[in-house]
């Protein structure tokens, strides 16, 4: 056996190689179709929007303080009516995002701003505080 020829034998390199790439190309064809089967595809896209609430209990209102344009018809307040959002679309920084009904919550009660999913999959707190 001649040591030179291990060196310039390369006859099974493009096997290995064309091994690799097809096991290769299998995971990411997996990934790609399992991703889409268990549907985590679409929550990608439904994030909810990240914005800066104010609580203001003085005037008895929530601004908008900074963040993502809020879909006014997108949120709901809670509990029942202490919370009362504004129906209306493109609420940015300065604008006001809800009333606080006066009477309609307690001391000590916590008073939430939810952003529904408009696809309707699912919901997310965006703003969360206690009355005083």
């Amino acid at each position: 056996m001649n040591i030179r020829n291990l060196f310039t034998d390369d006859r099974a390199v493009s096997p290995v190689i064309g091994v690799i790439l097809m096991v290769a190309i299998t995971v990411i064809l997996a990934a790609v179709i399992g991703t889409f089967v268990l549907g985590l595809g679409d929550q990608v896209q439904n994030n909810a929007p990240s914005a800066n609430l104010d609580w203001d209990f003085s005037n008895n209102k929530v601004d908008h303080g900074g963040g993502d344009t809020l879909d006014g018809n997108e949120l709901t307040g809670s509990p029942g009516g202490a919370v009362q959002t504004v129906n209306s679309t493109g609420l940015a920084t300065g604008d006001k995002v809800a009333d606080l009904v006066g009477g309609g919550y307690s001391s000590g009660d916590t008073l939430r701003i939810i952003w529904d999913n408009p696809n309707g999959q699912s919901s997310q707190i965006i703003a969360e505080t206690d009355a005083p």
